[in-house]
């Protein structure tokens, strides 16, 4: 039995374990950790109540990236008592937009007509700095992800997201040590989006990291990493 923190973590749209690699890998040895499956269900109750029936740990950390923050947050309703600290980063407590829907609903037609493969690469220049965009090692990584995620998952995802409730009435009740992480230059779930979550939830940190788009962990490892290993620093102190 390992000693160390249970962490359950929440990959975000057409996103798998490559999201977190990095924090994987550094943060072994203070956290056992876990990548939840996101793709089995089309709302986000459903997959906040999947996350909660298959973790086994009774109480564990929780951190949850875009669409894995909204199910964080639904998680936090569900089931409060079982979370010991929370990291949201790179999302949002709003609900869709009739606009952002309108995208959304955009993206699935695309898909929906054999052109799945012409997802992401439409989505990067809002996914990533525009500065990695000719990185390719980069773009590859995000791409093959989406490609492991699947036409059919990526249709449940969207539906999931675009009926996700407006959380921001439940922000205040959170009472565990919480971190807002959000990349200065997120195109997706802009920064303010974050401070008002950090303003929302008692005692929460909110951590900015420099040149980074809205993938934190991919873009920006070192940096994710470092303000993922203080704050459960702080839950284990």
């Amino acid at each position: 039995m390992s000693d160390r923190l249970p962490l359950v973590l929440l990959p975000g749209l057409l996103c798998d374990h490559d999201l977190w690699a990095s924090v994987l890998d550094g943060l072994s040895e203070r956290a056992d950790m876990t990548v939840a499956d996101l793709t089995r269900d089309d709302s986000v109750g459903a997959m906040a109540a999947r996350v909660l029936d298959e973790v086994m740990a009774p109480r564990f950390a929780l951190a949850g990236l875009s669409m894995g923050g909204y199910v964080a947050q639904e998680i936090m309703r569900q089931a409060p008592d079982r979370v010991i600290g929370l990291a949201l980063l790179d999302t949002s407590a709003r609900a869709d937009t009739e606009e952002q829907k309108a995208r959304r609903r955009a993206l699935i037609d695309v898909a929906s007509r054999g052109r799945f493969k012409g997802v992401t690469p439409r989505l990067l220049p809002v996914l990533i700095h525009e500065d990695r965009l000719t990185d390719d090692a980069l773009t590859g990584r995000i791409m093959a992800m989406a490609e492991r995620v699947g036409h059919p998952a990526f249709l449940r995802q969207q539906e999931a997201i675009m009926a996700r409730p407006d959380g921001r009435a439940d922000l205040a009740r959170i009472a565990c040590p919480t971190l807002v992480v959000c990349g200065r230059e997120d195109a997706l779930t802009p920064l303010p989006l974050a401070e008002e979550m950090a303003a929302a939830i008692p005692g929460a940190e909110l951590r900015v990291i420099e040149d980074c788009g809205h993938l934190p962990p991919m873009e920006r490892p070192a940096e994710a990493v470092a303000a993922m290993a203080g704050w459960l620093d702080r839950l284990t102190a």
